[in-house]
């Protein structure tokens, strides 16, 4: 009887151990799986994630589940995409982009430019540039890719003298001004600017990225000047979907990219944000 017993308690813990090794495989096999056909993607909330939320159903119907990350910041998303926990993201420029790679040791690559937004000239109780007083102050985002582009339309605008060539790809900062005519450039954090135009004096102006523009409730039709979009500038400055250099051509990456450069995606950028952002396909 003893010896029965015990062959009986064998045989259990036996059927036990293999039950539980089945789920555990089952559990991983099913955590593999969802990994697989899960493409996370970090974007600022508007208008990239806005964006992002309407290619969800199209992709579902190429087998992945899209889940959008939202970042309010412009450091973390490459951080997090370099480190693993994002396979793509949707928040930058091209310029952004090298400048972080420079400054980091990353090697992200662009997969794709989807869209343009248009840098603003927005002013306090000012309807027109004609009505800036000398001295006035002019706030621009301070981040070296935003600078440069803030200062090339203030040019555009004869509102500063920048030395002769002076482009997107080199670069300019405050210290290339040549002439200032009088203004008083002030650069501060790029999500910031907004808010410190709302609580500055009458008659000041700033140069507002277009996504904090929308997010301050600011409209194209507003501003007091844009960015020609015949330029460089749409294609120098298009927002992109990024990646790790080896994800470039992966079946996820061109799943997304796909789903994004659809008329039904262009058709959205052109209603929902008037103007404000530009499909670039």
């Amino acid at each position: 009887m003893k010896r029965i017993t015990s062959i009986l308690l064998a045989l259990t813990f036996v059927f036990a151990v293999f039950a539980f090794s089945g789920c555990s495989n089952n559990e991983n096999q099913i955590a593999v799986n969802q990994k697989e056909t899960t493409i996370t993607v970090g974007a600022s909330s508007t208008p990239h994630a806005e964006i992002l939320e309407v290619v969800k159903e199209e992709l579902k119907e190429k087998g992945y589940t899209l889940n959008i990350a939202i970042y309010d910041d412009y450091v973390l998303p490459n951080s997090s995409l370099e480190g693993g926990a994002l396979e793509a993201n949707y928040f930058q420029h091209k310029p952004y982009l090298d400048s972080f790679n420079e400054a980091n040791g990353t090697t992200l690559v662009s997969a794709a430019a989807i869209h343009y937004e248009p840098f603003g000239i927005y002013g306090k109780d000012i309807a027109k540039l004609e009505e800036l007083k000398k001295g006035a102050t002019i706030i621009i985002p301070a981040d070296d890719s935003n600078e440069t582009r803030a200062l090339l339309l203030l040019q555009q605008e004869g509102l500063i003298t920048l030395p002769a060539g002076a482009n997107a790809r080199a670069g300019v900062t405050t210290l290339d001004i040549v002439d200032a005519k009088g203004y008083k450039i002030t650069p501060v954090q790029a999500d910031t600017v907004a808010a410190q135009l709302n609580n500055s004096d009458a008659g000041t102006i700033a140069v507002i990225n277009g996504n904090y523009a929308i997010q301050a409730g600011l409209k194209v039709k507003d501003a007091l000047a844009l960015e020609d979009a015949s330029g460089d500038a749409a294609t120098t400055y298009a927002n992109i979907i990024a990646v790790r250099k080896e994800d470039k051509n992966s079946d996820k990456t061109k799943a997304l990219v796909e789903a994004l450069k659809t008329e039904k995606v262009k058709k959205f950028i052109e209603e929902q944000f008037e103007g404000a952002v530009v499909p670039m396909f």
